[in-house]
């Protein structure tokens, strides 16, 4: 149960840290292309199919994270798992009072002071997921890699 906690976790968060770099570095800067015309459809679009493959792995990223404060492995330091979930609070908080709002914002009609919000507020986002990556990479490689991993009950 663990290893696939872990597994399911370090997955997640890694498809979201690349993601999260895509959307920061490309998809949000090209809003300003589609122009004014088109917007309220390309950003209806966007939602739709963004929460196709954004709510899987969020949700599974906070189920996992939270999951590990009730049965963290001897092999990881819970001011770990603590950082790790308040990195996730951190992230969904800014998704729901920032980035959904100026979305929501956006899809009534192009606005450049808001879809420049937008890309701003992401930042913060983007490098929360960032910490998240790093942070979950070494605790799989703390578990898995430096004799720890035999302290885990076998599936």
């Amino acid at each position: 149960m663990i290893e696939f906690l872990f597994i399911a976790q370090l997955v997640s968060t890694l498809a979201m840290v690349g993601l999260i770099w895509f959307v920061q570095v490309v998809h949000y800067p090209l809003f300003g292309k589609v122009g004014v015309v088109g917007f309220h459809d390309y950003e209806q679009s966007h939602q739709q199919r963004a929460g196709l493959v954004v709510a899987p792995l969020m949700s599974t990223e906070a189920v996992t994270s939270v999951s590990l404060l009730w049965i963290c492995p001897a092999a990881i330091p819970m001011e770990a798992v603590i950082c790790g979930v308040l990195l996730v609070v951190l992230i969904w908080a800014s998704t729901l009072f920032w980035q959904f709002p100026f979305h929501q914002r956006l899809s009534k009609s192009f606005d450049a002071a808001t879809h420049q919000r937008l890309v701003k507020s992401n930042w913060v986002r983007t490098v929360a997921w960032s910490a998240r990556g790093v942070l979950v990479c070494w605790m799989f490689m703390r578990l898995f890699t430096n004799g720890d991993a035999a302290t885990i009950p076998a599936m």
